[in-house]
Order: C-alpha cells, then sequence, then structure tokens
C-alpha cells in the first residue's frame, strides 16, 4: 500500500464542491473515479480543504493510498488522461509516509479572492471573478481589514452550517491588492470556518463601496451575531491557493 499526496487544480464552476455529493458531479468523486478506472481500486480521496459549490482550487492538496505498484508520475499522467473533459487536473503527485493526511497534516491554508472592479460585463471570466460594478476604494479596504487579523470570535462570518467545534480562529494574512480594474483578496490562517472568507470579502466590499467603515467592520466582528453580517460574497471569484505543511519536501510541495 502506498499513500500518494496530490496537488489539485481546478475550475469549481460545475462542481456542487470538492465534498462528494448525492446530489451532484463533485471533484472528489472525479478524482476517486478516475483512481478506479486507473487501478481497479476504490479509494477515498482525503483532501486539505473542502471548497463549496463554484469555488475553484489552485494547489489543492489531497491524498489516497493505492495498492497497485505505480510510480507517482505514471500515476498522475493516467489520472489527468481519464479526467478529461473535466476541468480537474493533478500538478504533482508524490509518495509520501503512512501517517502523512492531507487534512490533518495541513499547518496552514490560504485563499485569493479575485474581484473585476467593472461595468463592462464579464467575457472570458465569468463564474471565475466576482463583478462589481461600483467603484471601490482597495485601500480602504485593506486598511479595514486588518481589523480582523489576529485571534478573534469569528461567528459572524461563520456559516449556520459549518461544523466547526469553536468560532475561534486565528487569520494570518488579509491584504486587498489592487492591479487597474483587478482586485485581489489575499486570506491565510491555520483554519478557517464555513464562509468565512467569503463573509469576510463581502463586508469588505462594503467598505469599499463607502456603505461600510472600519468602525462598523469592527462592530460586526465583536456582535459574535451572524445577523450582523453586512454581505456574502458569491462563490465565483474564491479560489484555494495552497495548503502548507512541516516536515519533508515531498510532503509540502504544492
Amino acid at each position: 500500500m502506498t499513500r500518494f499526496a496530490f496537488t489539485v487544480e481546478y475550475d469549481g464552476r460545475p462542481f456542487m464542491g470538492w465534498q462528494r455529493q448525492a446530489h451532484g458531479a463533485s471533484v472528489q468523486q472525479t478524482v476517486e473515479d478516475a483512481i478506479h478506472q486507473v487501478t481497479g481500486e476504490r479509494v477515498a480521496v482525503h483532501a486539505a480543504g473542502r471548497t463549496d459549490a463554484g469555488v475553484h482550487g489552485l494547489g489543492m492538496r489531497a491524498h489516497a493510498d493505492v495498492e497497485k505498484p505505480i510510480a507517482p508520475f505514471r500515476l498522475m499522467e493516467a489520472l489527468n488522461a481519464v479526467m478529461r473533459p473535466a476541468p480537474v487536473a493533478i500538478l504533482d503527485c508524490v509518495e509520501v509516509p503512512g501517517d502523512w493526511h492531507a487534512r490533518f497534516s495541513c499547518i496552514g491554508r490560504s485563499y485569493v479572492y479575485r474581484i473585476a472592479n467593472r461595468r463592462a460585463p464579464l467575457t472570458f471570466e465569468e463564474g471565475l471573478v466576482w463583478r462589481v460594478i461600483q467603484p471601490l476604494d482597495a485601500q480602504a479596504m485593506h486598511a479595514a481589514a486588518q481589523v480582523l487579523v489576529g485571534r478573534h470570535d469569528f461567528t459572524t462570518f461563520r456559516s449556520a452550517h459549518c461544523q466547526s467545534d469553536s468560532p475561534v480562529k486565528t487569520l494570518d494574512r488579509l491584504d486587498v491588492e489592487r492591479d487597474g480594474d483587478r482586485i485581489a483578496i489575499y486570506a491565510a490562517a491555520r483554519s478557517f470556518l464555513h464562509h468565512q472568507v467569503r463573509s469576510m470579502v463581502g463586508c469588505l466590499a462594503m467598505v469599499g463601496m463607502g456603505r461600510w467603515s472600519a468602525d462598523d467592520l469592527r462592530a460586526a466582528l465583536e456582535a459574535r451575531d451572524r445577523a450582523a453580517l453586512g454581505l456574502n460574497a458569491p462563490p465565483d471569484g474564491l479560489y484555494f491557493v495552497r495548503a502548507a505543511y512541516a516536515g519533508a519536501e515531498t510532503a509540502t510541495r504544492t
């Protein structure tokens, strides 16, 4: 039995999310079915995170245990061949120790949220960015974002369906950067609550529009009440960027 770690890239638009669902296609099912087709084995693929419907992955880390003797490169090539035309690709495949776990060994996760701040409709990027037609003040958004950095009770920014044991999380980074009509919001933490990034982005957009101030954002955080949330951003612009791990390079490369 060999444990393989994968780095997975995917376009989330056709999927109900990462996790296997009874009512629609998922990224997990796509990879598991491909492994079955290549090896004849039914295996579970475990990931560093569980992205929602419509959320994308640039470097999702995952692992699976395979009995069939096969080289990592050959397995990666075979999986990519059989998954076509689904918008899922294995970017990297390596052997890892049997006690390495994509989720439980992960010590950090990072996301980027992409906004197209323009009035013109999207042509090539429908479903890949959030189009906001009102002018956004990215500097005000970045300044307000620092209110959320650190260890807080993020109940206000937590979905009612969140299964985390505690709403308390430590946000290591929340930066807002503009390049022309594009705004990117970078978030990093050991772990996130369900909808936390999208909820933070939605409220930062309200700051950018001038509808909220940094003090309003702080008040929403301190309310610890989902009803205090200003706006939950759509999944379109959200990308899982990277999962971080301690130890050997073979278990950390993305």
